[in-house]
Formats: C-alpha cells, sequence, structure tokens
C-alpha cells in the first residue's frame, strides 16, 4: 500500500462537523472542541499571528443587530418607556 492514491480511499469517517458558535465545519467531534473558534471556551479563539482570520471575524463583518442601535440610544440617554408627543397638535 502506498501512502498517495489509494491512500486516500479510505477515509470516509468524519473528524470535524459543524460548530453551533461559528458555523464552520471545525467542531471535533472526539475532541468536543471548535479548531475555529475553541467552542465550548467561553473565550473566541484568535491569534495576533492570524491577521486576515481576525479582519474577517471580527465586529462589524456580521449584521450587528444590538451594536447598530447603540449610537441612536446612547444619543437620547438611553431612555424607555416613554411615547413621542404629537407632532399634528404643536404650534
Amino acid at each position: 500500500m502506498t501512502k498517495g492514491t489509494p491512500s486516500f480511499g479510505k477515509r470516509h469517517n468524519k473528524t470535524h462537523t459543524s460548530c453551533r458558535r461559528c458555523g464552520r465545519r471545525s467542531f471535533h467531534i472526539q475532541k468536543k472542541t471548535c479548531a475555529g473558534c475553541g467552542y465550548p471556551s467561553a473565550r473566541k479563539r484568535t491569534y495576533n499571528w492570524a491577521e486576515k482570520a481576525i479582519r474577517r471575524k471580527t465586529t462589524g463583518t456580521g449584521r450587528c443587530r444590538h451594536l447598530r442601535n447603540l449610537p441612536r440610544r446612547a444619543k437620547n440617554g438611553f431612555r424607555e418607556g416613554t411615547v413621542a408627543k404629537s407632532q399634528k397638535h404643536r404650534a
């Protein structure tokens, strides 16, 4: 048996499956850890030697569902539970 082409036909077991945190196919089934984001560790896996990888994953590359509203809410002092005055009856 050579180590080249014939050996590749024997590879049919998956070592990694999709990760529930980052969505990549990097979650090692036996180790129970993600090679991409480090899940289930509380801290996200990042390294400064991988500058491009940080750029791909950093804040602002996704939808920013919470973060996109913060400047507007901060401008108004994080007020909640109030109703705007009607513009109709103003003089």
